[in-house]
């Protein structure tokens, strides 16, 4: 087997990986995805805690030190033991505050601090870097295991299978902007590596033990005489080392980015972990069982000379048996492929939603501050930012590998990493148990064991700086790192204790000690203009049809209609935790601030929260229910009454232009009359005189039909007469009429025009009549410097057409939304409008005889309808017809 023909069955493994992960992202999208939300699934994708380290570095580990390989399984274990109290509550909180990543976690607890974000973002990079370092060099280390039997090693190979894993983390993390964050692709992926390289290990595991060894006594009587020759009795136990690693390890399985990723934010809810409780520990004692047997079988048979960490791949090599051999490479591979790409997602979003996004932030703050006015596009944004991140978090790694020289005990990298990402426990428990805990104790304590960290393991790791002295009788690296972390939690309690929260901070404390839903009361009342910035904001995040489904479902459930609810406390804390977990607490919290004016909270909020704050939820759990639907009529009943008041103000109005639109053509239609029987008048004139007379006859012809067309409508007797066209045909003729109705109007159009060529069954004329008047206010009323129309059209998942018609003129304002399709509203100057103001009121009639709607867009960028088709008429229409005939 030549290190080529590995390279290529990788190739083919991670396209098998690559098509099962696009189908489960498919099933995803099409709601059917209940089958891989399984505890399964999720209980083996949490295996992504046994990377190459695990595979290959475990045995490396047991044969330079013993028994204190185990470290690095029981420490997960003793977590998962407690898994139904500790890591419960951890992934309760988390869901409460759609946490996305564990800077995100800490920065939420601590009051949203942006500066809190960033810095542990630092630290998850720094630590991480080693791990992915880890990967590369085990995926080299297994193909010069190959290359030695006579095969060239191709050249730097570690360089491809980093830019092929960050193919594979970008196509898999990047492709939408979720807002929980959760990657049902890449987890089934990862669940199915699971099984792969747990059956390698085991497989060579067998092939050692039955196949090289003469059975488990004989396996046994080796372990016995490899501890002797080791310790005298047995393999010496350092007590502080072994404590510093279980220590690390159990933080390693919460701490390290894919680790929370997947514990935390892939967990659908808290449940899963009953069965993680004891199955992931089950999973790790399947992998750890067959450690030592490899080790020990491996130093008898094989050199001296040959690398501990390769055993499980150079046992089968050294008998001849590729296709084994094959098998591990394989599922060495799979641990490092899930590491590395689960790594990079997780630590992507960390750094788009904390560095990349917020200093976008920053740069860009008079367009959130207009968002009106503002084009960019924040969600393809922030994907850019992520992919962005992706290469460079792989991209240091392959750095690291190539600084640190490629060393080859993979468990001296594997702790670099665990101890780095340790220094975010004490922040993480005391904000998860002690609500006297504060953003700057936090942030001192991070910051110094940080430092702290960085100089005595960090950088040593790298060959930079030199190991310091340490007391005699101290293992070096657990000194260090028990140092840091002393000095850590110090720090954190002493600067919390001399220090005062916040209300922010008070808030989110009591929020995340007491597990209860963060608090839903703004600070301050935000002006209902702001509404539609909101929207805006939604829009440019998850697209305009996913933002004005939730404002209208949220509208609906208030009692109102349209887009725009009422900026209630509720709904701003829930659209806040919805921004939370695409972009962060942090950035959620700063976007809000400076685009739906949301300012501080004050001491009385805190109060009135903390206060009775148990007992308040309960009593609101227990009226919501008997409240809500009272809520919802009064709602609609104070809306209905708006909505009377106005056009009852109106409808005066309304008669009074009627009477004038009816005497000014009769008027001059009798003057211009009395000027033609002038018996010597001249021919000139009498044309002229009576092309007045007929232009005038016809004004007051339309304005006699569209009173008779919405009478027709409203009896219920107008006529269908449905029709297979094109709908393009259609547009097509409704802007050459909208055009000679608006002559010298140089408009722009925006169109998509093989995207209308849809087949449309409908009323053709009743349709055309709808696309006429609404493309003609748009040439009308649009004040734009360069006027333009944009029209969009699609075909709904239920056969439905839609037909968007917007302009980028200055919309209508919001208090005029509810009036538009009124028959007794006129929202601007009657002269320029030429007509009695009944255009609206007739589309709206034709559309609900069609069986369809037609309902202004706010958050556009200006005024923009949107004309909905069913696939067939309505029965309410055909009916009519038939009773009619």
């Amino acid at each position: 087997m030549t290190p080529e023909t590995l390279v290529a069955a990788s190739v083919v493994y991670v396209a098998l990986m690559f098509l099962l992960a696009h189908a489960a992202d498919r099933a995803a999208a099409a709601g059917r995805w209940r089958w891989m939300d399984r505890p399964v699934i999720y209980t083996l994708s949490l295996s992504v805690y046994c990377s190459a380290w695990t595979f290959y570095g475990a045995v490396g580990y047991a044969s330079r030190s013993g028994l204190e390989f185990l470290t690095i399984y029981l420490g997960p274990g003793i977590v998962f033991a407690g898994a139904w109290w500790g890591l419960r509550r951890l992934v309760r909180v988390a869901h409460l505050h759609r946490v996305t990543s564990i800077a995100d976690l800490i920065s939420s607890r601590f009051g949203k601090s942006a500066g809190l974000a960033a810095l542990v973002t630092l630290i998850g990079v720094m630590a991480s870097t080693p791990y992915i370092a880890l990967q590369l060099q085990s995926v080299s280390m297994a193909l010069s295991a190959f290359a030695s039997a006579g095969h060239a090693l191709p050249h730097n190979v570690s360089a491809w299978v980093a830019l092929g894993l960050a193919a594979f983390a970008i196509l898999f993390g990047t492709r939408n902007l979720a807002a929980d964050e959760r990657h049902h692709g890449v987890v089934i992926a990862i669940a199915l590596e699971a099984v792969v390289k747990l059956a390698a290990f085991v497989a060579v595991g067998v092939f050692v033990i039955w196949g090289l060894a003469d059975g488990p006594a004989d396996v046994l009587a080796r372990i016995d005489r490899m501890a002797v020759s080791a310790g005298g009795e047995g393999w010496p136990i350092n007590p502080e080392r072994w404590f510093t690693l279980i220590l690390l390890s159990g933080a390693a399985v919460m701490m390290l980015p894919r680790m929370f990723h997947v514990l935390v934010v892939e967990a659908h809810d808290e449940d899963r972990l009953r069965q993680a409780g004891w199955a992931f520990p089950a999973y790790l004692a399947a992998m750890s069982f067959l450690v030592l047997p490899i080790a020990v079988v491996g130093a008898d048979m094989l050199p001296r000379s040959a690398n501990p960490d390769l055993y499980v791949l150079a046992l089968p090599l050294s008998q001849g048996r590729e296709g084994l051999a094959t098998l591990v490479f394989l599922g060495g591979f799979s641990s490092a492929m899930s590491m590395v790409v689960v790594s990079a997602i997780a630590l992507s979003t960390m750094m788009a939603n904390h560095w990349l996004v917020p200093l976008w932030l920053w740069l860009r703050q008079r367009a959130l501050s207009e968002p009106a006015q503002a084009t960019e596009d924040l969600g393809a944004l922030m994907l850019n930012a992520r992919r962005l991140a992706i290469l460079a978090v792989i991209g240091s790694g392959w750095l690291y590998h190539r600084m640190s020289g490629g060393t080859t005990a993979l468990a001296a990298m594997g702790t670099v990493a665990f101890s780095g990402m340790a220094q975010v426990l004490p922040a993480m428990v005391a904000g998860l148990l002690w609500r006297g805990a504060t953003r700057r104790g936090a942030i001192a304590g991070i910051l110094a064991g940080a430092l702290i960290w960085t100089r005595l393991v960090f950088l040593p790791s790298l060959g930079l700086m030199p190991l310091p002295p340490m007391p005699a009788g101290i293992d070096p690296f657990a000194g260090s790192v028990l140092l840091a972390l002393a000095v850590n939690l110090v720090l954190l309690v002493l600067v919390s204790l001399l220090d005062f929260p916040e209300p922010a901070e008070r808030l989110q404390a009591l929020s995340f000690v007491h597990a209860v839903a963060p608090d839903a009361s703004p600070a301050e009342a935000v002006p209902a203009v702001q509404a539609e910035a909101l929207l805006t904001l939604a829009g440019r995040i998850w697209g305009n049809e996913t933002a004005l489904e939730m404002f209208r479902k949220t509208s609906e459930t208030q009692g109102k209609t349209g887009y725009l609810p009422d900026l209630t406390p509720r709904f701003l804390a829930d659209f806040e935790r919805q921004l939370a977990g695409t972009v962060g607490a942090a950035t959620a919290s700063a976007l809000m601030m400076r685009v739906g004016g949301r300012g501080g909270v004050t001491v009385s909020d805190l109060m009135e929260v903390a206060g009775e704050a148990s007992r308040a939820r309960e009593d609101n759990r227990r009226l919501e229910h008997t409240s809500a639907e009272l809520a919802r009529t009064a709602a609609m009943l104070r809306e209905s009454n708006e909505k009377l008041t106005a056009l009852s103000a109106q409808k005066d109005a309304f008669l009074g232009q009627i009477s004038h639109e009816l005497r000014t053509p009769m008027t001059s239609i009798r003057a211009f009359s009395e000027f033609l029987m002038e018996p010597d008048l001249p021919a000139q004139d009498r044309a002229r005189f009576a092309g007045i007379i007929h232009d005038e006859a016809a004004r007051m012809t339309r304005l006699l039909d569209e009173l008779l067309d919405i009478s027709v409508l409203e009896a219920g007797k107008a006529q269908l007469k449905p029709e297979v066209f094109n709908l393009h045909d259609l547009i097509e003729r409704a802007l050459a009429s909208a055009g000679s109705a608006a002559a010298g109007r140089d408009v722009a159009l925006r169109r998509n025009p093989v995207a209308e060529h849809l087949p449309v069954i409908t009323d053709q004329d009743r349709l055309l009549q709808v696309l006429i008047n609404v493309i003609s206010n748009a040439r009308k009323y649009c004040d734009a410097e360069a006027p333009t129309i944009r029209i969009d059209t699609r075909r709904n998942p239920d056969g439905g057409t839609e037909i968007d018609i917007a302009d980028n003129g200055p919309g209508i304002r919001p208090e005029n939304r509810a009036l538009i399709f009124e028959k007794f509203a006129r929202l601007n100057d009657p002269a320029r409008a030429g007509g009695a103001g009944l255009g609206l009121a007739i589309c709206r009639e034709i559309m609900e005889f069609l069986g369809g709607s037609i309902a202004y867009l706010p958050g556009q960028g200006g005024a923009c309808f949107r004309i909905s088709l069913p696939p067939r008429p309505s029965r309410r229409a055909e009916n009519d017809e038939n009773a009619e005939r």
